[in-house]
């Protein structure tokens, strides 16, 4: 047992990320969890597809409303405490919603109130909570930290959590959003055991548009950064696009149904856990570029070929690949950044690239919309592969001044 222990969490890492992986495991339990009940929920209230797509998008806009503040916060405050209070917050919004539940006091109103409520407070606990890894890890290390925290979003919050909270529902609406409380109370206990070093804050606290131009400016300043963060909104403009019809993609163009669709998504998360297994080596054996390059290819072919079968088996086997690259893309990417970053402006840059991830989603969904009613179920697919190819065409040579963004970094001082 120890022995598992010392693989999957190395003592080198130290006590500290040992608590905050925890933390995080637990908090991406009770997330998935939600992304399988909170759907489940807004349905059972009403029928009103506007009513539902509105639930989607409360939890998502709050990171274009309030994201750059909570980077402001994060960088001003102590982190773990904000960690703490904010999930502490979130714990008693879902054990209001779970007593409203039970009680029959409860409406589509109430639900999309504690959505937006709860949409917000994870803005500003997954800003804080990403700060926290550069703080207690040796920059060499990032890499493999940053693979062990996502693979518990991805085994947790991907693959159990969803399982787990659509099986509480049928056993009772309010068991999930319990259990969720739980879950994210659990992870405020576990990550207030963290012990850390002090962080760099704003000396001048005196206007909050000041530190946000701040951590502008550093990003814009630093063209590696710069690069990073622009690829990540354009990649997920023209992934937010094509995943928006997935569900119709299934049906018309590969003849699946909702068992189908499932075990699409689900081929997908098992990709990545093969990517979990294999980053370690990966890392060790692989130039940083030739990762990044490699990844960006293979989603951009994982669009060309979903555009042109008809087949199944074929979409299933792309889609395990895209789903091994998009977590050796994510860790790959957030370490680059962290590496690059300096402590002070981690909050500020890291809510900067959050917005540029649920932003470019959210776009590629509309603009996916437009397509498909334009040009069919496989306009969307077009779209993602020639956007991707395009913008690829124009980072490629950047890719390796990205992959060493932390050496340009502090060159740059």
């Amino acid at each position: 047992m120890g022995g598992l222990v010392q693989a999957v969490l190395p003592a080198r890492l130290g006590s500290p990320f040992r608590w905050l992986v925890a933390s995080s495991w637990s908090s991406s339990l009770g997330d998935g969890i939600a992304l399988a009940a909170g759907p489940l929920l807004v349905a059972s209230q009403t029928s009103d597809p506007l009513l539902v797509a509105l639930a989607g998008l409360l939890q998502r806009l709050p990171w274009l409303l309030f994201g750059l503040h909570a980077g402001v916060l994060a960088d001003r405050v102590d982190r773990r405490l904000l960690v703490v209070l904010v999930d502490g917050l979130r714990a008693a919004v879902l054990g209001v919603l779970a007593v409203a539940l039970v009680t029959g006091r409860v409406d589509v109103g109430v639900v999309l109130v504690a959505m937006a409520l709860l949409g917000t407070a994870e803005v500003f606990a997954d800003t804080a909570t990403g700060t926290l890894l550069p703080m207690v890890v040796p920059r060499a290390d990032l890499g493999v930290a940053n693979a062990r925290l996502m693979a518990g979003h991805l085994t947790a919050g991907k693959l159990a959590g969803p399982a787990i909270g659509a099986a509480l529902f049928a056993a009772g609406s309010a068991w999930p959003f319990l259990t969720q409380a739980v879950c994210v109370a659990l992870g405020a206990v576990l990550v207030s055991r963290m012990r850390l070093p002090a962080a760099p804050r704003p000396a001048d606290r005196a206007r909050v548009s000041r530190d946000i131009l701040e951590g502008l400016r550093w990003t814009w300043g630093h063209p590696a950064v710069r690069t990073l963060t622009l690829t990540i909104v354009s990649f997920n403009v023209t992934y937010g696009a094509a995943w928006s019809v997935l569900v119709l993609y299934a049906d018309q163009r590969l003849g699946l149904g909702p068992v189908g669709f499932g075990l699409l998504s689900s081929v997908g998360a098992l990709g990545g856990m093969v990517g979990t297994a294999s980053y370690d080596r990966l890392e060790r054996h692989a130039a940083l570029a030739a990762i990044m390059r490699v990844g960006l290819l293979a989603e951009t072919l994982t669009h060309l070929v979903l555009a042109v079968t008809t087949t199944a088996w074929v979409a299933m086997a792309v889609m395990f690949v895209f789903g091994a690259h998009a977590f050796v893309w994510g860790t790959t990417s957030r370490t680059v950044r962290m590496r690059a970053v300096p402590l002070g402006l981690q909050g500020r840059v890291g809510a900067l690239y959050a917005i540029g991830v649920y932003g470019g989603i959210v776009v590629g969904q509309a603009v996916g919309g437009v397509v498909a009613r334009a040009w069919g179920v496989t306009g969307p697919f077009w779209f993602g592969f020639a956007g991707s190819a395009v913008v690829l065409v124009l980072i490629w040579r950047q890719l390796a001044h990205i992959a060493h963004a932390d050496e340009e970094a502090r060159a740059a001082g």
